[in-house]
């Protein structure tokens, strides 16, 4: 079965039993700027119940429940439904990945790479971004370690995510305007803010090591 002519970039790419988007793109992403602004509004009011933490903190925590929530539904629906965009069913998730390939069809096509890179992110970084949600609630001493270490797996990702892309031609977008919304723009975030927090992480860690070097040092 040939199935429909898809959108993506190269024309040539085989995707048999290809269907149509139900959703228009308009509906696809409002739900999807809706569901993320109701995580980051939850999460703010709930962990505004604690005066014991931190606005920023508080920032941090809205940050990882969005980004953990990410990666394990959308990115989780990615890695094991390879044939997404085979979907009859209108499933929003399908939907979303069926509209996200225009801007980098590797997802349709299931590269290598970016399947790896996903299932890592999804499998790892999910559940290790919700945790850090509880560390920095609960005030665990781990916080910051964690925190930085999940950062520097998302910039590794993404890092590779771009690179593979570019060294085989970055000729995956559908159009200029899908590079520039959907490859660029979309995965901006994860690079600038896991910059950030790691940035602050490293700060807060230098500066616990070196406090107990001193008191340490204060004891002999």
């Amino acid at each position: 079965m040939e199935g429909q002519p898809h959108p993506y970039a190269p024309r040539d790419l085989k995707l048999p039993g290809y269907v149509p988007n139900f959703l228009t793109q308009s509906t696809i992403v409002g739900v999807y700027l809706l569901a993320s602004l109701l995580v980051v509004s939850l999460t703010w009011i709930l962990s505004g119940r604690s005066r014991k933490i931190t606005k920023t903190n508080r920032l941090l925590m809205c940050w990882w429940a969005f980004t953990g929530l990410t990666h394990l539904i959308l990115e989780g629906y990615f890695v094991f439904s390879p044939e997404f965009y085979k979907d009859k069913t209108a499933h929003y998730l399908a939907e979303v990945w069926k509209e996200y390939s225009k801007g980098d069809s590797r997802y349709a096509a299931r590269d290598a790479a970016t399947v790896t890179v996903e299932g890592l992110t999804a499998v790892l970084e999910g559940p290790a971004s919700l945790l850090a949600v509880y560390a920095i609630a609960s005030g665990k001493s781990y916080s910051y370690v964690l925190q930085f270490a999940v950062c520097l797996g998302q910039l590794y990702g993404t890092a590779v995510y771009f690179l593979t892309a570019y060294l085989e031609g970055d000729h995956f977008a559908t159009s200029p305007y899908h590079y520039y919304v959907y490859y660029v723009g979309a995965n901006a975030s994860w690079v600038v803010i896991p910059a950030l927090i790691a940035m602050r992480c490293w700060k807060k860690i230098c500066s616990a090591v070196q406090v107990h070097g001193q008191k340490r040092t204060k004891t002999r």
